[in-house]
C-alpha cells in the first residue's frame, strides 16, 4: 500500500558529509511527521531527527549542528543532510513517515534502512 525506498548510504571518512533521501509511493493522500532512526549494532534504534508536514524540526543532541533534515512535500520525500560525520555516527539508518492514505487510515510506515558508516 505504501513503500518507502532509501538511498544515499555509504562508507565515508570522519568529517565528510553525506545525504540519505526517502522517497514514499503508493496510495498517499498525506504525508505527516517524517523522521529519521538509526540503530548502531548492539545498541538500541534512536531518534535522529524529525520533520512536521509545517517544517518544525526536532533533532537528537548528538546531532544537532551537524545534521538537517528537510523535506519535500510535492515530490513525497525526506532528507537528512549529514555533515562533519564522526565515527560514532556509524549505524544503520531508517526512514519512517505517518501517512494518511487514500482510503483515510492513518499509519507509520518504515524503510528498509540504509547502511552509515564513518571510518576514523
Amino acid at each position: 500500500q505504501v513503500q518507502l525506498v532509501e538511498s544515499g548510504g555509504g562508507l565515508v571518512q570522519a568529517g565528510e558529509s553525506l545525504r540519505l533521501s526517502c522517497a514514499a509511493s503508493g496510495s498517499i493522500f498525506r504525508l505527516n511527521n517524517m523522521g529519521w532512526y538509526r540503530q548502531a549494532t548492539g545498541k538500541q534504534r534512536e531518534l535522529v531527527a524529525d520533520i512536521t508536514r509545517g517544517g518544525s524540526t526536532t533533532y537528537a543532541d548528538s546531532v544537532k549542528g551537524r545534521f538537517t533534515i528537510s523535506r519535500d512535500n510535492a515530490k513525497n520525500s525526506v532528507y537528512l543532510q549529514m555533515n562533519s560525520l564522526k565515527p560514532e555516527d556509524t549505524a544503520v539508518y531508517y526512514c519512517t513517515v505517518r501517512v494518511t492514505t487514500t482510503t483515510y487510515r492513518t499509519s507509520d510506515y518504515w524503510g528498509q534502512g540504509t547502511q552509515v558508516t564513518v571510518s576514523s
